[in-house]
Formats: C-alpha cells, structure tokens, sequence
C-alpha cells in the first residue's frame, strides 16, 4: 500500500489512505466510511495499514468538512 500522500491537507490525506485500506480489503469504502461517520465506531474501518489509528487521529466533523469542501470543489 502507498504512504500517505502529504498534501498538506491531513484530513485529506487520512480519508484517501483509509479508502485505499478499505478498497484492499475487499469492502466498500463508501458505505463503510459512512457508517463511521454516522456511528463513530471505528471497528467500520479496517485496522489493515494502520487505517482505523489514522482515522481516529480526526474529529468525525473534520472529515465531514473535508468532504463538504470536496465536493463543492468539484461541483
């Protein structure tokens, strides 16, 4: 697996790591970030990588701004 990407922007960088982690181990990344991000149990993100450690380093309500600001950039 590649190393975190530093972009500058950690919550970015944690988000697209632990995409990847999901992705590798064979489940979906959308529905599984998604159920962290509802629940705030972590056990929906893989510890394949160090990938659930990383994403317990946010807050849920950064990574829900990352993602906001994300898509308004995109849209």
């Amino acid at each position: 697996m590649d190393p975190i990407v530093g972009t500058g922007n950690e919550a970015h960088d944690i988000l697209m790591y632990v995409y990847k982690a999901l992705q590798t181990k064979g489940y979906d990344p959308i529905t599984q970030l998604v159920g962290y991000l509802v629940t705030g149990e972590p056990t929906y993100i893989t510890s394949y990588n160090s990938a659930r450690s990383l994403i317990c380093r946010l807050e849920r309500d950064e990574i829900l701004e990352e993602l906001v600001r994300s898509y308004l950039d995109t849209h």
